[in-house]
């Protein structure tokens, strides 16, 4: 396996996409074409008491800044790392008595950088922070309102007496926070903490079909291959969850990063036939389809609200009606079907009902392994939280099965070091040994597994939240 370095890169035109990252050799599935660490980063306004400053770790127990009480760590040693980063911020908290927002702070850290270093090149870096996009001048009226409040807001943070910067520059640096933010997550990868510059990742271009994948793993980015490349061929990652039409795509892609995706599969609507597919015998009227889009739009409405009440059993009620009421009309592809049978799972598994939800769970990967890259590290997480719904369900084939499929897509996205490829590792070893318990003596198997499951070893299910999946790339919706 290649760990990566700048020299496997290099910055080119990349036609009708300005510049781009195109690889100087060649690489395969798993390989590390880069990493990088952040150029700036900050942890989020509602996490800053509970994410470590430095490293963004979750953590219960965190020492706090003893001079603006606000920054937080896990121990001395991030404290000392941080300081370079935290000494300007400290003073100018304590100064200007309240927490600015996370751009606001983001900003300031990236100017105190810009200040110590100069605008240049940094070391390791293709690109400076002044030569990043910014697309301002693409801004609609909401936007511009929102950065002129920040930019008055940063003007009453930045101390008087560091480096005055002009109002042009302090709107880059904005602009740039705009349309490079990376979100960052915690440890394990399963919420999104905070936002980060990454320059030479800010070089790569996207494409819904990519050939590479980006993971942040201890303290920096990796941007990793999916499959083969070749030397020469331009990097792609994507910016937003494929499983979108590819008009919904583009139009969320323009809103979010102001151009229009060209890619192949936007182009050529690949997939799309499936997103919408409806059952093919009989096949149902265009009436009768459009009704029931309608109706699921409706119903996914609903289980929102139910959702962010927190009435989980009415989730459920709600799943199960529409998708009896889709089964004769849409196929399992369908991007409505696919999307009730993730909550259903989800919620059920939580409810701790885990029979039903395995049924579902299956479906949806089915369903998604039909729609996804192979190697894409949505489809690897789903495939991991249908494995544990299935083993606590107590279909352990089935559960070892995809947790085997679960580790070797996660092998590639995110890598053998990371925690959760590790958690899964401990998983896959585990329901082995169980599969072969089971296939030698089913009684010895059901008391032990009685035994394991009092103890709870795996837990993994989260309470779920109306957030959606830690989106990669860091956006004002």
């Amino acid at each position: 396996m290649t760990i990566g370095s700048m020299e496997n890169v290099e910055v080119f035109t990349s036609e009708g996409k300005g510049r781009g990252l195109k690889a100087t050799k060649e690489f395969w599935a798993a390989d590390v074409i880069f990493a990088e660490r952040a150029y700036s980063a900050v942890v989020f306004d509602s996490l800053i008491n509970f994410v470590c400053h430095t490293c963004f770790k979750r953590q219960e127990k965190l020492h706090r800044c003893g001079q603006c009480k606000f920054a937080h760590y896990c121990d001395r040693t991030c404290q000392k790392d941080a300081w370079l980063n935290h000494k300007n911020e400290c003073a100018a908290i304590k100064k200007y008595g309240k927490v600015p927002n996370e751009n606001i702070r983001l900003a300031a850290r990236i100017m105190w950088r810009v200040e110590r270093e100069g605008t240049g090149l940094t070391e390791g870096c293709l690109v400076s922070v002044d030569d990043l996009q910014n697309h301002v001048e693409h801004f609609g009226e909401e936007e511009q309102k929102e950065l002129r409040v920040d930019v008055d807001t940063f003007l009453q943070y930045w101390p008087p007496q560091s480096q005055q910067f002009s109002m042009q520059y302090i709107s880059h640096i904005f602009g740039v926070i705009n349309c490079n933010g990376f979100t960052l997550s915690d440890q394990r990868g399963l919420q999104a903490v905070g936002v980060g510059i990454f320059p030479n990742l800010g070089l790569v271009n996207h494409d819904c079909w990519p050939n590479c994948t980006v993971i942040f793993n201890n303290g920096k980015i990796e941007l990793r291959a999916l499959g083969k490349i070749s030397e020469g061929e331009e990097l792609t990652v994507s910016y937003i969850d494929f499983l979108h039409l590819s008009e919904e795509r583009r139009r969320q892609l323009k809103k979010q990063y102001y151009f229009d995706c060209s890619c192949e599969h936007c182009q050529k609507g690949l997939k799309d036939d499936l997103f919408l597919a409806a059952k093919e015998d009989p096949k149902p009227s265009q009436e009768v389809v459009k009704e029931m889009i309608q109706f699921s739009k409706d119903t996914l409405e609903k289980i929102d609200k139910a959702r962010s009440e927190g009435l989980y059993h009415e989730v459920v009620k709600l799943c199960r009606e529409c998708l009896e009421k889709q089964e004769p009309v849409f196929a399992d592809t369908n991007l409505y079907v696919l999307r009730l049978l993730s909550i259903a799972s989800e919620v059920l598994s939580y409810l701790q009902a885990y029979e039903e939800a395995s049924h579902y769970a299956r479906r949806m990967v089915d369903g998604y392994m039909k729609l996804y890259h192979h190697n894409n590290a949505q489809l690897g997480m789903a495939v991991m939280r249908a494995g544990l719904t299935n083993w606590h369900a107590g279909h352990i084939e089935v559960g070892h099965g995809m947790i085997c499929k679960a580790y070797a897509i996660l092998l590639v996205t995110h890598g053998p070091s990371h925690p959760i490829t590790k958690d899964l590792e401990a998983m896959r070893m585990q329901t082995e040994m169980e599969l072969r318990m089971f296939r030698q003596n089913e009684f010895m198997y059901h008391k032990m597994r009685e035994a394991a499951l009092n103890n709870q070893p795996m837990q993994v299910m989260a309470e779920p939240s109306n957030e959606p999946a830690p989106a990669l790339f860091h956006k004002k919706q």
